[in-house]
């Protein structure tokens, strides 16, 4: 499992970084960036959260 940014959706809002700091990082540019490649179980869960916490939807889960 991983997790793709759309980065023309992605306004920094940096929620995906509140929920895990572990997985998501918001750089200089303003966009957020998956740190690890692929996802852990543990980690999909925490992903699934953020990405339902993202306001401008900018976060989808891919197998």
């Amino acid at each position: 499992m991983k997790v793709v940014v759309s980065r023309d959706l992605c306004v920094g809002h940096g929620l995906c970084e509140a929920v895990s700091d572990e997985l998501f990082a918001v750089g200089d540019d303003g966009v957020a960036r998956v740190l690890p490649a692929e996802l852990s179980d543990a980690q999909g869960e925490l992903a699934a959260q953020a990405v339902a916490a993202c306001p401008s939807r900018a976060l989808r889960l891919e197998q």
